[in-house]
């Protein structure tokens, strides 16, 4: 059994792949690199290939096709980066490596703390030593309404968060869950989740009927001082819409660890580098928006999870046995 490993990052997944690999009987060949039609090669004689969150279309999965390769696996919960469609009509199996929501869930909370409190602002003075206070003022959880959008594994756990925080709770998603209303906390529509919340926080998918759910007109429903923090997908809200609710005050602060055309930009160092992405630069230079690079997910639990079951995914794949990681 043979499995080509791409984005193999030598300082934390190398070893545990070499571990997993061989307690399972896998033969590995390591990658750093992103797949590309140039390293597709790499994968000839391997039916599985590992990757992270670099885009597959259609015209890369039929270079591995033509390799050989049957299964494709993202270290990732979500796999919209790889043209499923596309795969299965090349007879592709598509599958990813879920992991624990509490890593995420924390990260949204911080994020939701951080924006409140204005701590972008406070950490950028104290470094030169500006310790006045004019301009920091922050307001306190337990006077705010949170929405949270999308109540899976992760909306849940962030609800379970804030729950100990004394905020007002409310929720959206086309599928109500009996864990939240047994909590207590409301489902809304968007239009109350846009009139109502003080803070809204992102846990959807992205899908082609959510894309940019976060525009101009639901900005301008919202509150005045809205605060939006996103730890899911950066194609949930319009980047142009969200610069423009700034610049106006309508939006009075972000954290965002997404943002809109993020691949190929994040997991490389690019200190030298003129980014092609002006949202990303122009967001990034808000006092009031804190930006960090999709990288919520990253603890330790994380890297374990997701380099055991990718390669266990394999495993099962090569064996067919069932397969609880395909999509």
């Amino acid at each position: 059994m043979k499995v080509t490993v791409y984005n193999c990052r030598a300082f934390d997944e190398k070893e545990l792949f070499e571990k997993y690999g061989k307690e399972m009987g896998v033969e590995l060949v390591l990658c750093p690199d992103a797949p590309d039609m140039e390293n597709a090669a790499l994968a000839k004689g391997s039916a599985c290939i590992d990757i992270i969150t670099s885009p597959m279309p259609g015209e890369l999965l039929e270079a591995f096709a033509k390799v050989g390769v049957k299964y494709v696996t993202t270290r990732t919960i979500g796999y919209d980066h790889i043209d499923v469609k596309a795969a299965k009509e090349l007879g592709m199996t598509v599958a990813n490596a879920p992991y624990g929501p509490y890593g995420v869930a924390d990260y949204a909370v911080m994020l939701i703390l951080m924006t409140i409190r204005k701590m972008k602002r406070i950490i950028e003075r104290t470094n030169i030593q500006d310790f006045s206070l004019k301009g920091i003022q922050g307001r306190e959880l337990k006077d705010l309404t949170v929405g949270v959008i999308g109540t899976g594994r992760i909306g849940r756990r962030v609800l379970e968060n804030l729950s100990g925080f004394g905020c007002n709770r409310i929720a959206y998603d086309l599928y109500e869950n009996d864990e939240v209303k047994g909590a207590g906390v409301p489902y809304v529509t968007l239009d109350e989740m846009w009139r109502r919340a003080d803070v809204i926080t992102l846990h959807a998918p992205l899908t082609n009927d959510n894309y940019h759910m976060i525009n101009e007109q639901a900005i301008a429903k919202m509150k005045d001082g809205v605060m939006l923090v996103n730890t899911a997908r950066g194609g949930l809200i319009d980047s142009q819409a969200l610069i423009a609710g700034i610049e106006s005050g309508k939006i009075g602060g972000a954290g965002l660890d997404v943002v809109e055309n993020e691949f190929g930009l994040y997991y490389y160092d690019h200190k030298s580098d003129i980014l092609n992405n002006r949202e990303l630069a122009v967001l990034r230079g808000f006092p009031n928006v804190t930006v960090s690079h999709h990288m919520a997910f990253y603890t330790d639990d994380y890297v374990v999870t997701v380099v055991r079951d990718s390669l266990l995914g394999c495993k099962y794949f090569m064996e067919g046995r069932e397969n609880p990681w395909e999509v």
